[in-house]
């Protein structure tokens, strides 16, 4: 039984994704902290041509909360981790996160 929900290098895709995000979530996927990585609602805002980021949230019991911002949409993200610190220190070191 086939079912909408799949995943495609720890990126679970049942939600629409933002484009401009997708690349970030990408590289995020790549590392060995990361288990997977859940793209949540998106909801509109108010921006004015401003490049996509990634936004560090905080810790949840499972991993992290990011959001993921462009100049007019705001996405939830989750990070599924057993290792929120050091995965933060990761997102940090490699400029993934601001």
């Amino acid at each position: 039984m086939a079912n909408n929900k799949y995943r495609e290098n720890k990126i679970k895709q049942e939600h629409t994704i933002i484009r401009d995000i997708l690349p970030f979530l990408e590289e995020i996927a790549k590392l060995s902290t990361v288990k997977s990585i859940i793209p949540g609602r998106i909801n509109r805002r108010k921006g004015s041509g401003i490049p996509p980021y990634i936004q560090l949230k905080y810790n949840t019991p499972s991993g992290i909360k990011l959001l993921g911002k462009n100049s007019s949409l705001i996405q939830e993200i989750f990070v599924v981790t057993d290792k929120p610190d050091k995965t933060i220190d990761l997102l940090k070191k490699k400029n993934f996160v601001k």
